[in-house]
């Protein structure tokens, strides 16, 4: 444990208040400590960390990310664009789903990252009663500040 800058070392031996020099004296504001742990947080964000710092009480699940998909398998003529909208919109999720040439659905996910998680896990595992899903890739993931969506689209 490192010492308290606002005390003298040298007390305990005879040293008097003005021991210490003016600048390990002074306090750091609490506000000043807040944005040093925002700070922290947004840049432990931004590189990908699934990890809380320790004493920080901003919630994982708090962190806005965004992921693109891409589902292979039996996923076209089986209503898995609705079923996907659905379930991102009860998961309070936006982006969008669409269908591509090559036979599979892509799209992308906006949201919290304890529900991008749940929802790439019915990606992969669920998905409409009459699908069959082989695989699904998720790409691009990052870390945002604002959702770029208002809503989950089924793009056309």
């Amino acid at each position: 444990m490192l010492p308290d800058p606002g005390a003298c070392l040298s007390r305990a031996k005879g040293g008097g208040p003005g021991c210490a020099p003016a600048c390990f004296r002074r306090r750091t504001p609490a506000s000043a400590r807040l944005a040093g742990a925002g700070l922290l947080l947004a840049f432990l964000g931004a590189l990908g960390c699934a990890g809380r710092a320790p004493g920080l009480s901003m919630a994982e699940g708090d962190t806005l990310i965004s992921v693109d998909y891409e589902v292979f398998g039996k996923v076209q003529g089986v209503f898995f664009r609705k079923y996907t909208q659905a379930e991102g919109k009860k998961l309070g999720l936006v982006g969008w789903v669409q269908n591509t040439d090559q036979g599979t659905v892509q799209g992308q996910l906006q949201g919290p990252i304890s529900k991008v998680r749940h929802m790439q896990e019915w990606l992969e595992t669920r998905g409409s009663p009459k699908s069959h899903i082989d695989k699904a890739n998720f790409n691009n993931e990052k870390v945002i500040l604002k959702l770029d969506y208002s809503d989950f689209q089924i793009v056309k």
